[in-house]
This record gives C-alpha cells, sequence and structure tokens, in this order.
C-alpha cells in the first residue's frame, strides 16, 4: 500500500516535470528521437510493379516462386532508464538528494516518451540490478517508473555500472534509447558501455553535488564512503588538503569525460546546485544539430 505522503511526492513531480515536458521540450524529443525507420515486417509473393530489390532469393529458391521481404515503417520507440541507486546517490548538500534529483531527470524523459506514444522501461541497480521494469506504454506505467525510482529501496551499497549494462543488453533486443543516470562512482564500466552503445543510443547523465568537487574550510572533518562504510578524517582548513580535494575530482570528472568520448557516448552533466532543464535543452538542441548535419 503507497503512502498518501508517496503519492503526494509522485503527484508533485508529475506536475513540475509535465510543464518542462509541455513548455519546454515540446516537439523536442519527437525531432531526436525517431524509430529505425524501417523493419521487416513478412515475406509475400512477388507481384508486378514490385521492386526486384526487395527480392527474398532464399524463399523464391525453396519454394520455386519469386517471394519479395515487405517493410515496414517503424514509428515507436523504446525508452529505457539505467537508474543507480548505490548509497552516494543518497547525497545532497543544496536542496535535495542526487537520487531524487534523478528521478526527476527520469520523470522529464518518460513523460517525453508517453506524449510520443513511446515504451519506457527501467532498470535500477547498485553493485547489482535491483529491479526491472520491461518497457510498456501508458501513463499509469510512466507513473510507476517515476515511483520506482524515487521510493525503491535497494539492498546493495556499491555500484557496479558494467553489470547494470550488460543486463539490458540481455532483456532488451531491439534497439533503444537508454539513460544510464548515475554519479559514476565506478570503474570497469567503459567496455560494457561500448559494446551496449553499439546496438543501443546509450546516453550517459552525471549527476554530482558541489560538495564533491571542492571542501569548505570547516576545521577538521570526519567524512564516510557512503558505499564502503570507510571513514576519514581531513583538516579542511589546510589549503594544500583542499586543492588536493579539488584536483582528485577533476581528475576522475575528466577520466569519465574522456571514457564517454572515446565509445561515442553523449553526457549530459547535471548537479544538484543548478536547473537540469537547462542542461537538458542544451542536450536536445545539439542533437537537433547532429540530425541536421547528417
Amino acid at each position: 500500500m503507497i503512502s498518501k505522503e508517496i503519492l503526494k511526492k509522485i503527484r508533485r513531480i508529475q506536475i513540475t516535470t509535465s510543464r518542462l515536458v509541455t513548455d519546454v521540450f515540446a516537439g523536442q524529443y519527437q525531432s531526436i528521437f525517431k524509430g529505425r525507420g524501417i523493419e521487416f515486417d513478412e515475406v509475400r509473393e512477388y507481384l508486378p510493379g514490385d521492386d526486384i530489390r526487395s527480392i527474398d532469393w532464399n524463399v523464391t529458391a525453396r519454394t520455386g516462386q519469386p517471394h519479395i521481404k515487405k517493410f515496414v515503417e517503424e514509428r515507436e520507440l523504446t525508452v529505457m532508464f539505467l537508474i543507480d541507486l548505490s548509497a552516494s546517490s543518497k547525497f545532497g548538500t543544496v536542496d535535495r538528494f542526487k537520487s531524487e534529483l534523478q528521478a526527476e531527470i527520469c520523470s522529464v524523459l518518460a513523460l517525453s516518451a508517453n506524449k510520443n506514444n513511446d515504451k519506457v522501461g527501467l532498470i535500477t541497480f547498485t553493485d547489482k540490478v535491483e529491479k526491472f521494469l520491461p518497457p510498456r506504454k501508458g501513463m499509469k506505467h510512466v507513473l510507476r517508473v517515476i515511483r520506482e525510482a524515487l521510493y525503491y529501496e535497494p539492498e546493495g551499497k556499491g555500484t557496479n555500472i558494467k553489470n547494470a549494462v550488460e543486463f539490458l543488453h540481455k532483456v532488451v533486443k531491439r534497439r533503444c534509447v537508454c539513460f544510464v543516470i548515475s554519479d559514476y562512482f565506478d570503474d570497469g564500466f567503459k567496455k560494457a558501455l561500448s559494446i551496449a552503445n553499439k546496438r543501443h543510443d546509450m546516453i550517459a547523465v552525471t549527476v554530482t553535488d558541489p560538495r564533491e568537487h571542492s571542501l569548505q574550510d570547516a576545521g577538521l572533518i570526519n567524512l564516510q564512503d557512503a558505499e564502503t562504510g570507510d571513514f576519514f578524517l581531513i583538516d579542511s582548513s589546510s589549503e594544500a588538503v583542499r586543492n588536493a580535494f579539488r584536483n582528485r575530482s577533476e581528475k576522475r570528472m575528466k577520466k569519465i569525460k574522456d571514457i564517454f568520448n572515446s565509445i561515442g557516448v553523449d553526457n549530459i552533466e547535471i548537479s544538484t546546485d543548478k536547473p537540469y532543464s537547462q542542461n537538458l535543452y542544451r542536450f536536445f538542441k545539439m542533437r537537433e544539430r547532429r540530425i541536421r548535419r547528417r
């Protein structure tokens, strides 16, 4: 039984993100995410006037009668969300956790997909696959996706993007658009993401918090790694410590960006202290320009 408080929050996210879908992203989603165009439908006997280039020579040889392959335009699209629910997602120093921001971004994109009559599916993960919702159509299903993204209680604490991407490869056979929403505190996912990007349109959404990039001068701080449970005592009053922390964060983010660039995966950078709509809008416009250049 879902509590009234949870339903109220889901409803609030739905209303907020629906306005964005209508006012900001109207038409853009449809223009950049389309089906593959043409897909195989059936084999039928050749009729005068048919294009001889469509002849299926294997069936023709087997039956002794000329047959052609019939194709139909594919308009339907499948949109999948891989959402990282590891312990580090339950962090935020502005006005919400990264996990809440991830769910809201998922909501915007899922509602856009639903408006275009596309299927939507969800995979939540930590160091293992936690939840799988097969892709389906309809507002009821979209609201369930939002609910699971926002309130699912994972068993794991760590992050294993490789496992989640490989699971996607097993359960979604046809090409899809897939948003991998994570803070990317993980290694070893490059090969799996590269392989998946050859079949699917993989898009990385990197969600971070400003305190993950820089430390404030607050004296001695006892920090805990949310995923391992390890504690670290640091002196944030030391400029050298603050600089080392910032440099380490910059190197990590550069490494992640280099991975995405090297395998041709688009990246949307989101931070808890800035409106995410601007970055999503820039992503849509970038995709539109790329399509026009083709």
